[in-house]
């Protein structure tokens, strides 16, 4: 095992500060990256992960966690994008996500892009345990080299629970070494961004959503929970993002057939 990579830590816990707004017991961080509170808006807490470092490097382990207590409001994102990199001892690295959200909280995850840089190796597993009544936002968005450059290798898991039951777990696997057939139609199509936006909301109960290709690259698809999962391709980072952001909106209620 390789240990010659940096370990980091970060988490925030968000609760009701009893005036109608929200506070931020736990605002820690350790190693190269850092959690700043920023303006909010509202009732909503803001906090934007700042990297103090490149990275994460090959070897290195990042661990964020995020708790959202009953009725509280946060919006968690990043001040840039994020370059997994080949490390100075070699190896993969790993970063870990662990959001707990509880009844009648709410979360904003909209972290800025993952860039896989040629010669890193990166796998991320996001895991998220919802109580009923919570809501999430949660953005992913991936990027397979720079401008010009072939990826690293990217592994990608997103887990959601909602009381404990599985609502998503899906797991994309990319660039040198991995399995054959991720560039090809059925995955990515020749395309460099792909992303993914998970809703979590009480009210798809009443108003379930629709399936749907609302543009060109772009698919909606409601899960159990209540939620919606819409994914994306496109050619670059700046396309990923107009169709991710453009979704919420083609939201169309579904029919009583196909409900």
């Amino acid at each position: 095992m390789n240990t010659a990579g940096v370990r980091a830590e970060a988490e925030v816990r968000a609760r009701v500060d009893g005036r109608g707004g929200t506070a931020l017991p736990v605002l820690e961080s350790r190693g190269p990256i850092a959690l700043r509170r920023t303006r909010g808006s509202g009732a909503t807490a803001h906090v934007t992960l700042v990297g103090a470092m490149s990275g994460p490097h090959g070897g290195d382990h990042f661990t964020l966690r995020a708790d959202v207590g009953a009725g509280a409001r946060l919006r968690v994102g990043s001040a840039a994008a994020t370059l997994a990199l080949p490390g100075q001892h070699g190896g993969q690295a790993r970063q870990d996500v662990r959001i707990t959200v509880a009844a009648g909280g709410e979360l904003h995850w909209l972290p800025e892009p993952l860039v896989s840089v040629a010669g890193s190796e990166l796998a991320v597993h996001t895991r998220v345990d919802l109580e009923s009544g919570a809501r999430l936002v949660l953005r992913e968005e991936l990027v397979l080299g720079r401008a010009g450059e072939d990826p690293g290798r990217l592994t990608s898991r997103l887990t959601v629970r909602v009381d404990g039951r599985p609502v998503l777990d899906q797991e994309l696997d990319c660039g040198p070494g991995a399995r054959g057939g991720w560039d090809g139609p059925a995955v990515l199509g020749g395309h460099r961004a792909v992303g993914q936006l998970v809703c979590c909301d009480p009210e798809f109960t009443e108003k379930p959503v629709a399936p749907g290709v609302p543009a060109e690259g772009l698919a909606v698809l409601p899960l159990t929970g209540p939620a919606v999962l819409v994914s994306a391709v496109a050619p670059d980072a700046l396309r990923l993002r107009r169709l991710l952001d453009r979704a919420p909106a083609s939201f169309a209620p579904a029919s009583p057939a196909s409900a």
